[in-house]
């Protein structure tokens, strides 16, 4: 019952890291484009 918890634990901490990794990486994606767009006008 034990590692089943454990496991539980860890790939919820995983999945947690890896939608912060996308939102993230969306986030400065975004950014970098409309500070590109602002320098074209």
């Amino acid at each position: 019952m034990a590692d089943l918890l454990t496991y539980a634990l860890l790939a919820a901490v995983l999945l947690f890291f890896f939608f912060m990794y996308l939102m993230l990486r969306r986030t400065f994606q975004g950014f970098k484009e409309g500070f590109q767009q602002s320098k074209k006008k």
